[in-house]
């Protein structure tokens, strides 16, 4: 599946909020349900309902049914594709830097 530039703008809009990025790292160990995700947290538990939907939103989040549970589950896809947008400029930025370093150490080479 791949993920248009609104994915990952709205992706990026929900991980900018710390409970949300918390509730990620959690979901990251494992699926949970929005009760053992509000446990850490002083919120209500409709308050940590609106960010699951926020995640859900950004598809960073899925859900399903488990006879009476519902738990959440992280998106490995779309974490894939940000942190591959994200590795595309670090790379762009670190090619740059490590050229600048040819130069310099170049310059120095030549001028000692």
């Amino acid at each position: 599946m791949s993920f248009g530039e609104q994915d990952l703008n709205r992706a990026f809009l929900a991980l900018a909020d710390p409970t949300r990025r918390q509730i990620i790292a959690r979901l990251s160990t494992g699926p949970a349900t929005v009760n053992e995700l509000a446990e850490p947290f002083k919120m209500s538990i409709q308050g940590i309902s609106k960010h699951i939907q926020v995640l859900e939103q950004a598809h960073l989040v899925t859900r399903t049914r488990e006879a009476q549970r519902r738990p959440v589950h992280l998106n490995p896809a779309l974490l894939t594709e940000l942190t591959g947008w994200i590795d595309k400029y670090r790379l762009l930025a670190e090619q740059k830097y490590n050229r600048l370093d040819a130069v310099l150490k170049d310059r120095s080479a030549h001028s000692g």
